[in-house]
């Protein structure tokens, strides 16, 4: 029978002062041993190398040291090389200047609104052959009552119109509270048609502003769209006078106000082709079209 003093001294009596003592000795053991395995492992400097551009990446382990020259001595440092002299300028040959390109000029169309619905529209000049687009995005850009619902209508077009919107949201063509609503899901209901390689889509809408215009060209140009502007150059007075014969009729004070934002679409705004429509017999609204002579 062996006495309790000849006992191992992580041993015990007891289980579980045995099984306490055991995991002791396992955990002093391994952590000598993650000891001796960081001291082995390699210390690598930092990176002083600014060939690749990027902070922190760190050297290969494989890749050789770079070559450092060695002169004569150790100390002495290698004679400056003679700069060579500049060639002198040619006079035959002209400095060259580099032209600025030339962006493409668009094209501008003068359309003049007939006294009579039932009018047909002018027939569209022919496209050059050799240019094919994947489609048209045409905006809208004119103040209420310069007839742009009518220039639809001689076309048998049915455009994505904000009222039309309003309409199918709220049963109230009048209706102004959810203005961010509505042209939201106008948009979407652009995009879904540019998903879906519809080759021309209108969007009947005020557009006064190229910051108004602005959201409509991004979304077009981003599908691979070319813009075109159907700008109506009516002036106030005239729309002022339809206004009241209109059945939801806008405010006069508000007229005023939107007459002052408006804005004549630019070739610069990303339009391809400007039509200029325009009340027969009537001036001009007073808004330059650049290009329009």
């Amino acid at each position: 029978m062996s006495h309790p003093g000849n006992r191992s001294q992580c041993g015990s009596n007891v289980p579980d002062a045995f099984a306490a003592s055991t995991r002791v000795c396992y955990t002093l053991d391994m952590r000598e041993w993650m000891r001796e395995r960081m001291r082995r492992r390699s210390k690598r400097g930092p990176n002083n190398s600014e060939s690749t551009g990027k902070i922190g990446q760190e050297i290969p382990q494989n890749q050789p040291a770079p070559l450092q020259p060695s002169y004569h001595g150790g100390d002495a440092a290698p004679a400056p090389l003679a700069a060579e002299p500049a060639p002198e300028p040619s006079a035959a040959a002209p400095p060259e200047t580099v032209e600025p390109p030339v962006e493409p000029a668009g094209k501008i169309v003068v359309e003049t609104q007939p006294e009579s619905l039932a009018t047909p529209p002018p027939e569209p000049p022919a496209t050059a052959a050799g240019k094919a687009a994947r489609g048209y995005v045409v905006l809208t850009i004119g103040l209420p009552g310069s007839g742009k619902t009518t220039w639809f209508k001689r076309r048998g077009v049915t455009p994505l119109s904000s009222d039309l919107l309003r309409t199918l949201l709220f049963d109230d063509i009048t209706e102004q509270r959810w203005q961010g609503l509505v042209f939201s899901t106008l948009r979407s209901l652009l995009r879904a048609r540019l998903i879906a390689k519809m080759p021309w889509n209108y969007v009947d809408a005020t557009n006064l502003s190229p910051h108004e215009r602005r959201q409509w060209i991004k979304m077009a140009k981003s599908f691979g769209y070319d813009v075109q502007a159907v700008f109506f150059d009516v002036p106030l007075e005239v729309c002022l006078e339809r206004n009241k014969r209109r059945e939801r009729t806008v405010s006069e004070e508000v007229m005023k106000k939107m007459a002052e934002r408006l804005r004549p679409p630019d070739f610069k705004e990303g339009f391809s082709k400007i039509t200029v429509v325009r009340v027969k017999g009537a001036a001009p609204g007073g808004a330059a079209v650049p290009g329009d002579e």
